[in-house]
């Protein structure tokens, strides 16, 4: 009863307040009524009608005092900050306009603009005007801070107290036409308008990107250059014609959907196509893509200096920016030290572990669905037998790609949650942080199920007498009958020409229907005949946007580029598919950011932040991969080996005689047919006493015969070689190309010395008075 009567007596009490409140007309239909603590001259305040956000909330609240109270004092409270505010409503919503006093923007200046820097050295009569996008940034930061009964903007929202809020875009046209049109696609970015409208982060993001995606020119050629050169040998390779010509060797039945021996020479087209992307340019590729990824980090930092110092920023801190937007919303704010604790870090990781199991769970499953889609396309005839193994890799790939996307909404909802955990002191740390997390947890998801492909499928079956089998029932699934080459580059060009143009067309088309259904119900109702209330509802019916906006962009673009430099041994035209798209991406993400969403609140920054740790940590990963794959998947060192030590030019070079003839029957192994557990089921082994299959095994007990052993040797010793080299080349570069031009440094010394040189001309001034 006590708790009863004290929430009563509170109730009451916000209505008295709401009642007194209503009497003081503090939310007025004109922006002339309002009242802001300071008081300000008429010569002094900014042009009118300059509103910085608006928040809207449906009208249905007037009419419930608990939330009509929370509105007035939540707008109360921003008064007493300093702000105006006017209410707007039509038949549905009530807007309303806010705007910050001038007197805000100073104390910024104050905080921000010291003596030193480069506002103060011209000395200019007047203060410059605050941009745009620095008023709707402090805006968001007050209005999104805690109020004094503790609540935040987004807890309003999700009470139903506020049902959005947004900045309003306001010249917006000059982007429309010289960059957010499909017509500009292969047009400069105007890098400083977006910096002007969007603020820094969007404007470094576009950088970025197009940056990127000049560079992917020279990786797309080269790898084009290295697919169209198997072409080029398309009908001379020796061991296509050994394959072609192998009309009387038999190969085992593969898996349980095989009842029939299988003539060597059927695959005949398959070894060709591998040969495409199989060759020995691939070594030299993959070497060139390492090269390429360092090269391309490199000079993007250059140009990130060079960018960062035309906008004055090179000295900018992001924790004395956050201070002063703190101290600018309440001067009592106290400092959030830093603070870590290897308790709460000892259970982040052991989550984060456990989700990377799940992932590679997700691999297993994966693996079970194509073991069984094998049985199920086979017993139930949807495929002829030779075309059950494309059909099932086919298929997986799509599977694959149906788990990322569920996976990438449970992935976020985690790393979310770990960051909460964590308690970050600042929103750019929690950024950080999240970014990290949710980067490794994606990589997992997108790449667990490409290196099973690589480095495990097909490798752990056992022989046709003795295979491994999947609960004692079904056979584990086979590699292609033309190699495991073949499986990974199916895979890798579904999944990425999947998420490139699907991905694209919903990025583009769900906010466009979105919008147009927003329009026609709006065009339905009414029409407003006030131009300030009419410019509002469009920004309203325009798409949402949040703070994960940019940042799925961001990652997007890390995920398409670990598509493209790690596995790309397997498939070089990575970079290719992703240079289209990205022609594509940078116009669509302009036309949305512009057209389609509301206006981003605009964040200043001199760096892409964590992104660039990733982008390196990618590199890496894709020398250590593409060298696996050399290694371990391709044929590109069984034929080496076989070259000099076991094929016909093992004692020297003959002109007449090919150096690989032979390879395709030293790299099948023997089987008896003997030694099957059921050979009657097996159609057509009346007549037939062996048969080959891809391995290194005697011929008497199937165990692993010495040139296995030998060339797993070989193997690891090449691994270690190629990555050692690859990485020797990455450091090399990364040394020979300075993170910043000498021509940004001599600027930034420059500017040093000037200040101290006018520092001492005014201590000795100082001195003589």
């Amino acid at each position: 009863m006590p708790r009863m009567r004290a929430k009563l007596a509170s109730h009451s009490a916000s209505l008295g307040l709401c009642q007194a409140e209503e009497s003081l007309r503090i939310l007025v239909g004109t922006e002339g009524d309002s009242l802001p603590l300071m008081e300000i001259n008429a010569g002094e305040t900014e042009a009118s009608e300059q509103w910085d956000y608006v928040l809207v909330a449906d009208r249905r609240t007037q009419r419930n005092p608990r939330q009509a109270c929370q509105q007035r004092r939540f707008l109360e409270e921003l008064r007493t900050k300093g702000f105006h505010y006017k209410m707007m409503e039509d038949r549905e919503k009530v807007f309303f306009g806010v705007r910050a006093d001038s007197r805000i923007f100073d104390l910024y200046r104050t905080l921000l603009m010291e003596p030193e820097g480069p506002a103060a050295r011209g000395q200019p009569a007047r203060p410059a005007p605050i941009p745009a996008t620095t008023r709707i940034r402090i805006v968001n930061f007050v209005l999104n801070s805690k109020t004094a009964a503790g609540d935040t903007l987004e807890d309003l929202v999700k009470n139903g107290v506020f049902e959005t809020r947004f900045a309003l875009h306001k010249g917006e046209d000059d982007l429309k036409k010289k960059w957010a049109q499909w017509r500009n696609m292969v047009n400069k970015q105007p890098i400083d308008d977006i910096r002007d409208y969007f603020g820094e982060k969007v404007a470094l993001y576009f950088a970025w990107l197009g940056w990127y995606t000049y560079m992917l020119v020279p990786a797309a050629v080269a790898g084009l250059v290295i697919f169209l050169s198997g072409f080029s040998l398309f009908n001379a390779s020796q061991i296509s014609k050994e394959i072609c010509e192998a009309d009387d060797i038999l190969l085992c039945p593969r898996g349980d959907h095989g009842r029939k021996y299988q003539r060597l020479s059927d695959t005949c087209t398959f070894a060709k196509l591998t040969h495409l992307f199989d060759n020995e340019g691939t070594v030299l590729f993959a070497i060139f893509m390492a090269l390429w990824a360092t090269v391309f980090l490199e000079i993007w930092k250059r140009q990130r200096a060079r960018v960062v110092l035309h906008w004055d920023l090179y000295g900018w801190d992001e924790d004395q920016e956050e201070m002063a937007l703190e101290l600018i919303n309440c001067p009592d704010y106290k400092l959030r030290p830093h603070q870590h604790s290897y308790l709460r870090s000892t259970a982040i990781l052991t989550l984060c572990l456990l989700m990377i199991c799940l992932m590679i769970g997700m691999a297993h499953v994966l693996v079970v669905y194509r073991v069984l889609a094998a049985a199920l396309f086979n017993s139930a005839l949807l495929f002829q037998e030779e075309q059950v193994t494309t059909a099932v890799v086919v298929t997986g790939a799509l599977v694959h790609y149906v788990a990322i996307l569920i996976m990438t909404k449970v992935n976020k909802r985690v790393a979310l949650k770990l960051c909460d955990f964590e308690k970050p002191r600042t929103f750019s740390e929690r950024e950080s942080k999240f970014t990290v997390k949710f980067f490794t947890l994606q990589f997992f998801a997108h790449f667990s199920s490409l290196v099973y492909i690589a480095f495990i499928l097909g490798r752990i079956n056992g022989h046709p007498g003795k295979s491994v089998r999947l609960a004692g029932l079904w056979r584990l699934e086979e590699c292609h009958l033309s190699g495991c080459m073949m499986d990974l580059f199916l895979q890798m060009a579904i999944i990425m020409g999947l998420k490139q143009t699907l991905s694209n067309c919903m990025e583009y088309l769900g906010p466009w229907l979105a919008h147009k259904c927003r329009l026609i119900r709006v065009k339905l109702g009414h029409a407003s005949e006030d131009p300030e209330l009419r410019d509002w509802r469009r920004n309203y019916l325009l798409n949402p946007v949040n703070t994960f906006s940019l940042f799925d962009e961001f990652m997007e673009m890390m995920i398409q580029y670990g598509f493209t430099t790690i596995f790309v041994a397997a498939f070089p035209l990575a970079p290719l598919l992703a240079l289209f798209s990205n022609l594509v991406e940078i116009r669509l993400d302009a036309i949305k950011m512009v057209r389609l969403q509301r206006r981003l609140v605009p964040r200043k920054a001199k760096d892409i932040g964590t992104w660039l740790q990733v982008l390196e940590t990618i590199g890496v990963l894709a020398v250590i991969a593409n060298g696996m794959v050399i290694a371990f998947t391709s044929e590109f060192i069984p034929r080496v080996v076989y070259k000099y030590h076991y094929g016909p030019c093992r004692k020297g070079a003959d002109p007449a005689v090919d150096c690989l003839t032979g390879y395709i029957n030293h790299s099948l192994s023997v089987f008896h047919t003997k030694d099957f557990q059921d050979p009657i089921r097996i159609e057509g082994s009346e007549n037939v006493t062996e048969c080959r299959y891809r391995d290194y095994r005697n011929a008497q007990d199937y165990n692993l015969s010495e040139q296995f052993w030998v060339l797993l040797a070989i193997r690891l010793v090449f691994l270690i070689l190629f990555e050692h080299v690859a990485l020797c080349i990455k450091l090399i570069a990364a040394w020979f190309v300075p993170d910043v031009p000498q021509s940004v440094k001599n600027k930034v010394l420059e500017d040093k010395y000037r200040t101290l040189r006018e520092k001492i001309r005014s201590s000795r001034k100082s001195t003589d008075v």
